[in-house]
Formats: structure tokens, sequence, C-alpha cells
């Protein structure tokens, strides 16, 4: 007998709605917002309530909370919305459940183009605008590359995980030597391969969420093509839909989030490969309400890593008595996103 079948009938009929549920995630996204604004060092949780009541007129805590930890925090919502919004885009229209940004080569493209910005001096981690460009740039080629070899199959699921577990370790290969040629600047290269939070500013936020915006609204806008899509080309036609030129724009808005995304934060690995299992679960296959629901969720998902990674760093310096140790959100995310999908494959492994 599952949890919800030992509640009463009445709850369990309101949580069945998607409303409800929505709802739900809200609250969720505040309370690990909260959790994250708190979860810093610098400030205790008293100097961070104090700052936000109106403070008491500490300086230094009120440049820590308003400057730092507040466009962190939003950041990392935006970022994360953005991520799981694409991996179930990218789902939908490949009509596979692996498809997520980190293996389709939209991310490898994106945090390549990142990486051969800086190496070459025409962006950094501190200018987050030539940033967005070049990873715009980087993800849009990742996911044409993709586009050229698999394009001949016709949105063949299987043919099109291969090419993109291709193109992906392709793209990795470049960004290595990429490495290799500019050395010197691995330091902030390394932030992008992970993946992190760390110093994002209100320059950061202010580029990120409208561009988020335009291309979130973007995806909802093609839920019913994107429906029609995951039942097959045949259906999708039969329906008055052009497959090609429906994947196109989907494709599209998939890369575009990304790229944002990848441009502020890094690579965070597993984001949008696990969250749109989740919002389907939770929402169902109506892409209207699933797509909202995968950007609450991405959302908390990332929010709620960045603090778990603040917590642990904390800790991490206590147990090793370092001064500055800092551990990166991408590995938490890589690390638990890994073991979630080796959990996910046993289980359908088993039940074969």
């Amino acid at each position: 007998m599952s949890v919800l079948e030992t509640v009463p009938g009445p709850a369990r009929r309101a949580w069945r709605s998607p409303a409800v549920r929505m709802s739900a995630l809200v609250a969720l996204a505040a309370l690990v917002a909260c959790a994250d604004l708190f979860a810093g060092r610098g400030v205790t949780g008293e100097g961070v309530l104090a700052v936000l009541l109106g403070g008491d007129g500490d300086p230094l805590a009120e440049h820590i909370v308003l400057q730092l930890r507040l466009p962190r925090l939003l950041v990392a919502l935006v970022a994360g919305a953005s991520l799981g919004v694409a991996g179930l885009v990218l789902q939908s229209t490949l009509r596979n459940p692996l498809a997520g940004p980190e293996v389709t080569g939209v991310t490898p493209g994106a945090v390549l183009g990142a990486v051969a910005a800086t190496g070459l001096g025409l962006a950094g981690w501190d200018s987050p605008t030539a940033v967005v460009v070049a990873a715009c740039l980087g993800g849009f080629a990742g996911a044409g590359l993709l586009w050229l070899l698999a394009g001949r199959e016709k949105g063949d699921p299987e043919q099109t995980a291969v090419y993109g577990v291709l193109v992906s370790a392709v793209l990795a290969g470049l960004t290595a030597v990429v490495l290799l040629v500019a050395p010197g600047e691995l330091g902030s290269v390394v932030q992008w391969l992970i993946g992190s939070t760390e110093g994002r500013v209100w320059q950061h936020w202010h580029l990120l969420w409208p561009w988020a915006a335009v291309w979130g609204a973007a995806a909802w806008l093609l839920a019913a093509p994107l429906t029609l899509l995951r039942c097959g080309d045949e259906q999708a036609s039969a329906a008055g839909l052009h497959p090609g030129r429906g994947r196109a724009a989907a494709l599209v808005c998939a890369v575009a989030l990304t790229a944002g995304a990848v441009s502020a934060v890094g690579a965070l690995g597993f984001v949008g490969l696990l969250v749109p299992h989740l919002a389907l679960a939770v929402f169902g296959a109506d892409l209207r309400i699933a797509l909202p629901g995968a950007a609450l969720l991405g959302a908390v998902v990332v929010c709620g890593a960045d603090a778990a990674a603040q917590l642990l760093s904390r800790l991490l310096v206590v147990a090793l008595d370092a001064d500055r140790l800092t551990l990166p959100v991408g590995a938490l995310t890589t690390f638990v996103g890994a073991g979630l999908l080796l959990a996910v494959a046993r289980r359908r492994t088993d039940e074969r």
C-alpha cells in the first residue's frame, strides 16, 4: 500500500489536482529559497533576518545579504528553472527519456563556447554579457552538429541518443584542447566545467531573468506541438503539424534556455536530465502543466542543492580546519543525480 492510499479520500482527491500540487511546489520553492539565503558564511541567521527586516545598520551584513546572497539565490532559482524546462523540451522533442542537455551536445557546446571565449580573452566569469553570447553560440553549434548527424534518421530516438553522446564527447574533447592551449585560464574555467553559483551578482540576474522569461514563455507556447511530437512524427503529421519545423522551434528554445543557464552557473550535471522525469511523474503528460512544473522543480533542485552545498562547505571548513573551502553546487548535483539515475536504471532492469 502506498503512502497516498493511506490518506483520506477527500484529501487524496485534492492532492490529485494540478493546482494543489503546483501550490505545494511553490511553497517548497519558498522554503528552499529561505534555506539558501540563510545557509552562507559571513553573516549569522540573526544577522540575515535583521537585514531583511530593516537591519541594524551593519554595512557588511547588508552587503553580504543584499549584494551577494540574494542575487546568488535568484540566479540559482532561474538557472534551475531554465534547465528543467530545457530538459523536458528536449526529451519531448527527441522522444528520448535520456535526452538531457548534458548528452545532446547542448550543454557541452555552451561550455565550450564560454571556455573558448575565456581562453581568447573575449569573455570571463566576471563579464556575463560576453559569456551569454559565447555560450549561446556554442550551444547552438553543438545542437546543430547533432542535427546534421541525426537529421537523416527522421527523429529516431535510439540513433539520436547515440549521436548525442558522440557529439557531447567530441565537444568535451575540444574543451580539453582549449584548456591545454590556455592553461592560465584554468581557474576561471573550472567553474563552468563543474557548475557554481559562487560570486553571482545582480548583473548576472539582470541578464538571466529576461532571457529565461522570453524563452520559457516560448517553450510553453509550444506545449501542444511538443505533445504531438512525443507521440511520433506520423501522429504529428496526421494532426497537421510539420515535424521538422516543430522540432526545430522546440530545439531553439531548449538550446537558448540551456545556454543562458550555463552562462550564469556553468554545467550543472543531471538537472536537465532528471527533473523532466520528476515533472512528468508529478504533473502527468499534459505539457501545458508539466512545463511550469518542470520549471518549479528545477528551481527547487538547484536552489536546494546550493543551500546544501553551502552547509556542507561550512562543515568541511570546521572538520578540515581550512580557511577557504567551497563545495561547488555542480559537484553535488552530479553526485546525487548520478546516484538517482543508477537507481532508476536498476529499477527498470529489475522490472524487466
